[in-house]
């Protein structure tokens, strides 16, 4: 597991479709998936809040946790639509991260895999 692969938002790219679709290239094999390299392989601080962040925007924090105002209406928001669709919880991510640190989030989340 990549430390890459988490977004600033606690969205663990390695287990988002639009992610695994580009990194086995389903769209050679007949599929029409919209692809995503995920927010920081590809060069981004976050490619959904950084409109509405001026912290994320200009990547002046790594994870949204470390913001005051943590966790904001528009995490909440994306955390309840990515509990539904990929059954976990960006900010539950977030809080593990801020408590135990980014090396004891990647280890937990390479055992889930």
């Amino acid at each position: 597991m990549k430390e890459e692969l988490i977004a600033p938002c606690g969205m663990n790219c390695g287990i988002c479709v639009s992610y695994l679709a580009m990194k086995n290239d389903l769209n050679k094999q007949g599929f029409r998936k919209t692809y995503c390299a995920g927010c920081l392989p590809r060069g981004k601080n976050c490619t959904y809040m950084q409109n509405h962040c001026e912290l994320l925007g200009k990547g002046l924090v790594r994870f949204c946790c470390v913001c005051v105002g943590f966790p904001c209406s528009r995490l909440k928001a994306l955390d309840k639509r990515y509990r539904t669709k990929y059954h976990m919880s960006m900010i539950d991510n977030l809080e593990f991260i801020k408590e135990k640190g980014i090396e004891r989030f990647l280890e937990k989340e390479k055992v889930g895999m």
